[in-house]
């Protein structure tokens, strides 16, 4: 008996364990089908260029499952109706019938269009999604894969350029980190995961789920500085003010003419350097986030191979599905998680925003976010990202670094 043909392709941003969701896929789809890899995601399906995965190809693919980026190719490609039907001319000449993509919200909207695109061609097509987003902004799931190892480079950075910045802070005073999220805040609350006392960095935080005000940061910058004569701020790319207008956008891409967000770091940097007259420095923590092999989580990496190996073993029963994390318990001694299903066309019509809950109402400016919610990071980072001990800089002789 022939097997069944199934292709695989990644799509969008790649993340530090998309490679782990390939594998986990191959080496359970590998026992029962015949698995076509896809180059380039989309591109590559509206190109045709698939080819079969064979012993030397699977053998790679596993040994490439703890390297960032994506082994297959990924990108993003414009699609139109004509070429989701051209996508679909492609599966029906190879005789294939699932189809499984690994990717963001707008992996997930492409998949549920291509599944509307075989209904009108006549065409019986099983399209299955994995999800992977460093911004965890992909709605029904606890969490996505990529984005506890994201969050975790995102905290160990903010807490080491903290500690840079102390040392430097009668050079430097101010320093704006930018991370991450387009329209979600999940990466930038995640930069005071390690923050211990009132005093320690990130100092002020922004998100786009609250109203942003530039006279209330500078006001709140000011105060910090006073009272202990340097400050950290983590800005969100996609930070909003009270009519929802983005502060910041680079245009980027020229040639294809296509938004990026970008830039808020640099606005407020001189903004604080302007208004209050401090040296101010503006960083954007960049592509590191999202493929820094180093700060991988290992629970990240976990979860990872094991949504792509049960989307393999459901194959026949998640058809216009995208598999989902289900957190079961998750206490200072235990985590644990399931997996589910979730349908594709209730993905591809949100973002998922930081909950309100999670959120705090101001009162306290020195940190926008609730210790609930790193309560409920905390497991998804990976362990030994501990806490530095508190320092106090050299004075009157005195010499205490915190090192050990």
């Amino acid at each position: 008996m022939e097997k069944v043909k199934v292709a695989i392709g990644q799509a969008g941003g790649p993340t530090a364990v998309i490679n782990a969701s390939l594998a986990g896929f191959v080496e359970a789809a590998a026992l029962n089908c015949k698995v076509f890899a896809i180059e380039c995601g989309f591109q590559g399906l509206v190109e045709n260029r698939l080819f079969e995965i064979d012993r030397r190809i699977f053998r790679t693919i596993v040994r490439n499952q703890n390297v960032p980026g994506a082994y297959l190719g990924s990108g993003r490609w414009p699609m139109t109706e004509e070429l989701f039907q051209k996508c679909i001319v492609n599966l029906r000449s190879r005789d294939i019938h699932f189809l499984v993509m690994i990717g963001g919200n707008g992996t997930m909207w492409a998949c549920r269009q291509l599944e509307l695109a075989s209904a009108k061609l006549n065409y019986e097509l099983a399209v299955v999604g994995i999800p992977k987003t460093v911004d965890n902004d992909i709605p029904h799931t606890d969490h996505s894969p990529g984005f506890g190892s994201a969050a975790r480079y995102v905290a160990m950075t903010v807490r080491d350029i903290g500690r840079d910045l102390q040392s430097m802070c009668n050079f430097e005073t101010v320093r704006i980190l930018e991370t991450m999220g387009r329209n979600v805040g999940w990466l930038a609350a995640a930069g005071g995961m390690l923050k211990n006392r009132p005093e320690d960095p990130p100092h002020l935080i922004y998100v786009p789920e609250q109203p942003f005000n530039v006279e209330a940061f500078l006001r709140d910058t000011e105060r910090i500085v006073t009272d202990i004569g340097y400050a950290v701020v983590v800005v969100s790319e996609g930070i909003r003010d009270s009519n929802d207008r983005v502060l910041s956008e680079l245009k980027l891409y020229e040639g294809q003419n296509r938004q990026v967000l970008g830039g808020a770091s640099q606005y407020l940097a001189q903004q604080v350097s302007e208004q209050l007259g401090y040296p101010s420095r503006a960083e954007m923590l960049g592509m590191n986030q999202r493929c820094f092999a180093p700060c991988v989580s290992s629970q990240d990496r976990l979860e990872a191979k094991h949504v792509g190996k049960k989307a393999a073993e459901w194959l026949w029963k998640v058809e216009g599905r995208m598999l989902n994390l289900q957190r079961v318990s998750s206490t200072c001694e235990l985590y644990t998680y399931d997996i589910g299903s979730v349908p594709l066309a209730d993905i591809a019509v949100s973002e998922k925003q930081i909950p309100t809950a999670f959120l705090s109402d101001g009162a306290d400016s020195t940190l926008s976010v609730n210790p609930e919610f790193y309560a409920w990071l905390n497991p998804l980072v990976g362990k030994r990202i501990g806490l530095y001990p508190p320092v106090r800089m050299v004075s009157q002789g005195n010499r205490d670094t915190g090192s050990t």
